[in-house]
């Protein structure tokens, strides 16, 4: 049975676009979600973060532009609920690529990470 994956990324992003070609090289069955022009539900993302094991400040990407034109800062006294809604609003400010495949996930920096939960 092939395993199906789902990878959110930026085809703009080249690490994005590595992790997308090693998921290809495996004989998977892969769902492109272009989370720039489909961004997640917030219940997704939830989803992501705790089979990540990471909370969504960890999955925010704190060096865009964005976070500063914001006005955001990493050590804000933000709920991981507002994290949520911060990252819904402004998908670019997702970390990516996040694959999932199965009930895990993985970050795909570097696109070698996916590697753990293929086939697992």
């Amino acid at each position: 049975m092939t395993q199906q994956a789902t990878i959110y990324h930026n085809p703009r992003c080249s690490k994005s676009r590595n992790t997308l070609e090693l998921l290809q090289e495996h004989d998977l069955e892969i769902q492109e979600v272009r989370y720039l022009d489909t961004p997640p539900s917030k219940e997704e993302l939830k989803q992501l973060c705790e089979l990540l094991a990471k909370k969504p400040i960890e999955i925010t990407r704190t060096g865009e532009s964005l976070f500063k034109e914001l006005g955001l800062d990493k050590n804000d006294d933000r709920s991981d609920d507002e994290w949520l809604d911060i990252l819904v609003n402004n998908p670019k400010l997702i970390e990516r690529p996040i694959v999932k495949i199965d009930n895990q996930a993985v970050i795909g920096r570097p696109p070698e990470n996916v590697l753990s939960i293929i086939n697992s």
